[in-house]
């Protein structure tokens, strides 16, 4: 099970509670803010826009592609390593809106991942150091250091003791 804490509502269903959770003002400055670092080819600004205004944990030479869309409400939960490529059109998500309840949790992604294109993240999830995912993937559990993972449900594809034995034996990598 993902790492999430879990709040009820009563009445209507949790997103006409939304701005009873987090401030409307914060939801405009974040949007206006991811917004603008969607379509921003500079990833240097990018990710200081992310540190600055978001108050995300962003580790250096981090590549966060053209159209990634960052939780809106709850950017502050996420953190990524260093030296990790998030791609084109990937969603990360901190929160989950549902009909009697809502769920927060942290986004931990490690250091030196590849998270492929199209591929949505759920609350509450670790992506351990050197994990590939493939693209189209949706991460709805933790994914083991090093491990190649991928589809929907998501599975491994290849374990870390595999993937290492792969790139050893990969010509175009050896020295």
């Amino acid at each position: 099970m993902r790492k999430t804490k879990r709040y009820r509502v009563r009445g209507a269903n949790s997103l006409w509670h939304v701005y009873k959770t987090v401030p409307f003002w914060k939801v405009v400055k974040n949007f206006i803010v991811i917004q603008a670092a969607r379509y921003t080819p500079f990833l240097s600004l990018k990710n200081w826009m992310y540190r600055t205004f978001l108050r995300m944990k962003v580790g250096e030479q981090t590549s966060f592609a053209l159209m990634v869309m960052l939780d809106v409400m709850f950017p502050e939960k996420i953190s990524v390593g260093r030296n990790t490529v998030i791609g084109y059109n990937t969603t990360i998500l901190a929160h989950e809106y549902l009909v009697k309840e809502y769920r927060l949790g942290e986004v931990k992604i490690g250091s030196e991942v590849m998270i492929g294109a199209n591929t949505t993240i759920l609350p509450g999830v670790t992506i351990g150091d050197g994990a590939i995912v493939s693209a189209g993937t949706l991460v709805h559990k933790d994914v083991p250091p090093g491990c190649f993972v991928g589809g929907n449900p998501m599975r491994i594809i290849y374990t870390k003791e595999e993937m290492d034995k792969r790139m050893q034996e990969d010509p175009f990598l050896k020295d």
